[in-house]
């Protein structure tokens, strides 16, 4: 892989056109064009803190392991514990971000289909879309590995000529254009709540929600060229072309308004979708539309490909229930067919409460934050701790590596207390945000199982098989 190939993944796991355009809705609701617009500068320079930081690691610790193997190396003691912990946050990130990609597509499959056909978007009508949609990326992660690939390549132009043909469309072809005041100070609060500074902050959601995934160029460091300085780039470059191009896309959107409330109040129940008809007219809005879902769907298949990746290096170390069936091979397609299943079907089961609570779609793409982010600040955090023992690599921060790190530890903190906070007032079952519960459930099991019994015989990830393990592997695989 060349280092182009490292941060394309990177950037197309990140997906703007997935991320931006899926919770716009949720940004025009809690803090309006103001927060939609330099929300996503302001999170996306702390993002950036968050990636200089991880790619410091990344350098020191090529490996496809990634943070859980990052953990495990850095803690000064109890390497086994950190590397559990890190590991199951990652895990439930990994899981529910795969959620928050193709529950997105969903939305947008239905309008498209409302629109074109008919198709009403109602909670059970989308959940449907949503269960297709995963099982669509599933069997094309476990039988077309090939024709993954190809796509993966293809996504970086469909994402980067999308996001200049949305863009060139709105700025060109509507008659009339919101003010830049209109743009830039209007806020809106639509969420109940009378605090501006809470729902503002709210609103920072959209932009960390798309922030996530850049993780996956340290996944790929072991099939790529001159990995101790190739993986640190496509993290930070991922973040830096996500961070601009994103920024494009939302004034862009955000300018092309004509009706707000109609927007809003879409029987689409997708606001982008509304906001391109509204500026270019029927066709011309679900062309766009088409564009957008392309996006959403190459990002969901990378989803599922990365989260089984990590699922099968997890299982293999033992983490998780019944590790020996996630761990498989099938011997025909040479996936891990098990894992690949597991993601989906763990994804789905993030996306069923959308059938009676309508905010589940911001709770979904908060648990992948909160579980990302802490799974990504943790191997920070314990260099922190090693103090000048850290063994640089050849890309490093110098001299700004410590103020750097803590930057990124209390950014962390802060925006994993945020968005497990209520959403929506006044809070009832249908408006409850199940952040906390889903966060809880799952550290829980884990702290459980490592107290009771993990503790006495995990011993952390290992990094590959012996030569012979491989060789039994292939010779298995090749006698069927």
């Amino acid at each position: 892989m060349s280092g182009f190939s490292n941060f394309a993944v990177s950037f197309t796991i990140i997906s703007i056109l997935s991320g931006c355009l899926t919770l716009y809705g949720f940004g025009m609701n809690t803090g309006g064009p103001a927060l939609i617009v330099w929300g996503w500068p302001f999170v996306g320079l702390m993002t950036l803190v968050v990636g200089l930081a991880m790619a410091e690691v990344c350098s020191s610790f090529p490996t496809a392991g990634g943070l859980y193997y990052w953990a495990a190396k850095l803690a000064p003691s109890n390497g086994a514990a950190w590397s559990w912990f890190t590991g199951w946050f990652n895990f439930l990130g990994q899981v529910a971000v795969t959620a928050g990609i193709d529950f997105g597509a969903a939305f947008f499959i239905n309008a498209f289909l409302d629109l074109q056909f008919g198709f009403a978007a109602t909670p059970a009508h989308t959940i449907l879309i949503f269960g297709l949609v995963l099982v669509l990326h599933g069997l094309l992660n476990t039988f077309g590995v090939k024709l993954v690939s190809l796509l993966n390549d293809i996504s970086v132009w469909w994402h980067i000529v999308g996001v200049l043909v949305i863009v060139g469309a709105l700025v060109f072809i509507p008659s009339e254009h919101q003010s830049a005041s209109y743009v830039f100070t209007t806020f809106v609060n639509n969420t109940g709540w009378t605090s501006p500074l809470y729902v503002g902050l709210l609103g920072l959601l959209l932009a960390q929600y798309t922030f996530t995934g850049y993780d996956a160029s340290a996944h790929m460091t072991e099939e790529t060229h001159d990995a101790a300085r190739s993986g640190p780039r496509g993290i930070v470059m991922s973040i830096v072309v996500s961070l601009v191009a994103g920024w494009v896309l939302l004034v862009g959107i955000t300018f092309a308004i004509q009706d707000y409330d109609g927007a809003i109040g879409s029987s689409t129940g997708v606001p982008p979708a509304q906001i391109f008809i509204d500026a270019l007219g029927a066709t011309g809005g679900k062309l766009l539309l088409l564009i957008a879902i392309g996006a959403q769907l190459f990002c969901g298949m990378s989803s599922v490909t990365a989260n089984s990746r990590m699922i099968y290096a997890f299982s293999r170390d033992g983490a998780l229930p019944a590790s020996k069936f996630w761990h498989k091979i099938n011997k025909r397609t040479r996936t891990p067919t098990n894992a690949i299943w597991l993601a989906a079907g763990g994804a789905f089961v993030l996306g069923l409460p959308y059938l009676w609570n309508p905010t589940a779609y911001a709770a979904v793409t908060s648990i992948a934050v909160i579980g990302l982010y802490i799974a990504y600040v943790m191997p920070t955090l314990l260099r922190l701790l090693q103090g000048d023992r850290f063994q640089r690599g050849p890309w490093h921060l110098g001299r700004w590596s410590k103020p750097i790190g803590v930057v990124a530890v209390v950014w962390v903190v802060f925006i994993s207390v945020l968005f497990m906070l209520p959403q929506a007032s006044p809070v009832t079952a249908k408006s409850f945000n199940y952040t906390p519960i889903a966060v809880l459930v799952v550290l829980g099991f884990a702290g459980v199982w490592w107290l009771v019994s993990a503790r006495k015989w995990f011993t952390g990830p290992k990094v590959q098989g012996t030569p012979e393990e491989l060789a039994a592997i292939e010779r298995d695989l090749d006698s069927v």
